[in-house]
């Protein structure tokens, strides 16, 4: 939105053209997306607790994991949030890519909505099943594989890690692919975190190599 706002006029004011470098939209969306959280955080956690939105831990689990529960979650809500209003705010809207990363995001966020709703009314540690949740996810990737093969512009062309002579062409493969690379993804993540967030030390390591 800003950069539709403020770059045309970089003609006039040349300081304006900074925002024609994605670096700069870059740190100031994840500048933007820290205060979000930074500032709305602690409202959030204290309205989850009141409404007594907390972790629920099952009696057959560790015993020290007792002392987790009611622990405030879906607190994912936050972060999707700042996530979305951070690339609304800085990125270059006319980008399908930006439009596709928009909905796997805010898809997979309402999966995980969905089953956290579902496991503070059940008051069970299951939330949706297996079956169903593998569903959701492949439909989603399956449709974003479609969209990004479905631009002319796109090249299918993957790159072999050690054999930079090595780069085939998946052709429509590349649904395939996507849908393999979105789903692992996630569940590579689900699979890691835990009561303590042991993810955020991997995705910070992961997510770290694009900036």
């Amino acid at each position: 939105m800003l950069y539709h706002l403020l770059y045309p006029l970089h003609t006039h004011i040349s300081a304006f053209n900074v925002f024609r470098y994605i670096t700069f939209r870059t740190i100031y969306a994840s500048l933007t997306a820290f205060l979000i959280c930074f500032l709305l955080g602690p409202w959030v956690i204290r309205k989850l607790d009141s409404m007594r939105i907390g972790q629920y831990i099952r009696e057959d689990g560790p015993k020290n994991h007792h002392k987790k529960a009611g622990t405030p979650t879906m607190g994912g809500i936050l972060i999707i949030f700042a996530i979305v209003v951070s690339v609304l705010l800085w990125a270059n809207l006319t980008n399908n890519y930006i439009w596709i990363i928009l909905f796997v995001t805010v898809g997979y966020g309402m999966i995980g909505f969905i089953d956290d709703y579902l496991m503070q009314v059940k008051k069970l540690n299951k939330g949706l099943s297996i079956r169903s949740k593998l569903l959701v996810q492949t439909i989603i990737a399956v449709i974003t594989g479609i969209l990004v093969y479905a631009d002319p512009d796109f090249n299918t062309r993957v790159t072999i890690p050690f054999f930079k002579n090595l780069s085939p062409d998946l052709g429509w493969g590349y649904i395939l692919f996507a849908w393999l690379v979105i789903v692992g993804t996630s569940n590579a993540v689900n699979l890691t975190d835990g009561l303590d967030g042991l993810a955020i030390g991997p995705v910070i390591i992961v997510a770290g190599t694009y900036m």
